[in-house]
């Protein structure tokens, strides 16, 4: 298979907090002019802050559209489900602008309740959550199901909650699964390939977690990197029961070198 274009995740990849990791920096410099999408699971920020957060860690600045987001693949599912959807959301700014550039907001009546990641629940938003749940027959929605992120604050490591656990209190409540959209499921990398106009089956996904990461792109016939920079290091085993990536590589110095022989 051909390597026409990379999908690169971010968090562990290219950076830790707010600092680039170097061999990163390197490695986008030489495939900078290969065509490459950035995908997250991470509904926080919109694509606009992505990209100046790139930029101001010494990355060329990519495109808005070469950045996909849980919380744009979120809009785009409930769009296509129900046009101008009415919905209930809890997170962060990047979740909330997406929601409000293809649906509407509506406490008493929504047609989803939306959960993504940040700040946000709390008790009011719990029950407001759930009574749309039980008695409106809103569907219950979580933007990715990493039931922990990583995080820096002044310079030190701090494990977040994600998705997956915040939208736990709304699962239990009302005895209702969630939908998940971000990966390990398909529409975060259908998106990413539909902007390059790449088909996936020519896509190099590149990440740092088997289980969202490189499972999710297996699954669609991707060729596959673990790059061991992020949550999942070095001397951890590999997951028995999780498909295997082509590569699994220390750093993207060492995948620099396969792809281009040197």
């Amino acid at each position: 298979m051909v390597i026409k274009a990379l999908l690169l995740d971010m968090d562990g990849v290219l950076y830790h907090g707010e600092k680039a990791i170097p061999e990163a920096l390197e490695f986008m410099r030489r495939v900078g002019d290969l065509p490459h999408a950035f995908i997250t699971n991470n509904p926080i920020l919109p694509p606009a802050r992505v990209a100046d957060r790139l930029e101001g860690m010494g990355y060329r600045r990519p495109h808005e559209r070469q950045i996909v987001t849980s919380a744009e693949a979120t809009a785009l599912w409930l769009a296509r489900q129900k046009p101008d959807f009415r919905y209930f959301a809890v997170g962060a700014e990047g979740l909330h602008l997406t929601l409000q550039a293809h649906g509407r907001e509506d406490l008493q009546q929504a047609d989803f309740v939306v959960i993504g990641e940040g700040p946000g629940i709390d008790f009011e938003s719990i029950t407001i959550g759930t009574n749309l749940i039980l008695k409106q027959g809103a569907q219950l929605v979580c933007t990715n199901p990493d039931h922990s992120v990583d995080a820096h604050h002044e310079g030190s490591h701090r494990v977040l909650p994600g998705g997956g656990a915040l939208v736990a209190p709304f699962a239990v409540a009302t005895g209702k699964q969630p939908l998940i959209i971000g990966k390990p499921h398909p529409l975060l990398y259908e998106m990413a390939a539909e902007r390059l106009r790449i088909s996936l089956d020519h896509c190099l996904m590149i990440g740092d977690r088997p289980d969202t990461d490189i499972a999710g792109a297996v699954r669609l016939g991707m060729k596959t990197a673990l790059v061991r920079t992020g949550r999942f290091a070095p001397n951890i085993d590999y997951p028995a029961e999780l498909p295997r990536p082509d590569w699994d590589i220390n750093s993207l110095s060492e995948l620099s070198r396969i792809l281009f022989c040197s």
